[in-house]
């Protein structure tokens, strides 16, 4: 669904409206760590970036997969929430909040309540989880 665009003019993912959210699956589950957000990068073109989300809210949750049938196993976690600014770094990392600990995510909702003031859309250009992967029941068996 979401592809890297490396933040290229109208390579993005539109949702229609200034507020929404975009579910994601990760490939693998994680402890996440930190989480950025990335709009088109203002050096490079004179754009009107009035379309990157503003007030955004990050959850994270483990659901399981058997095949591709989802399985819920825990509850949800707020990962971060944050304002995403225009005059910074086109990418913003935020850390996850200290609360969440070492919970496992596989699925992330970003939830954004707000753009910087596109009434017709909001792009979403790239949203990166950082983590790391838990150490497996066999890793820990070995270690001991």
């Amino acid at each position: 669904m979401l592809k890297p665009s490396f933040g290229e003019p109208d390579q993005c993912f539109p949702l229609k409206g200034d507020n929404g959210f975009v579910q994601i699956r990760l490939r693998t589950t994680v402890i996440p760590e930190a989480i950025t957000l990335e709009h088109v990068d203002k050096q490079a073109v004179a754009y009107d970036k009035s379309s990157a989300p503003k007030n955004c809210r990050v959850y994270g949750w483990h659901r399981g997969y058997n095949g591709d049938i989802a399985i819920e196993t825990g509850k949800i976690f707020l990962l971060e929430e944050f304002s995403y600014d225009l005059e910074k770094s086109n990418a913003q990392t935020f850390n996850v909040l200290d609360s969440v600990g070492s919970g496992l995510v596989d699925t992330v909702k970003l939830d954004f309540t707000s753009n910087h003031g596109n009434p017709s859309h909001t792009c979403i250009y790239r949203l990166q989880v950082h983590g790391h992967e838990p150490m497996s029941v066999s890793m820990l068996a070995t270690q001991s």
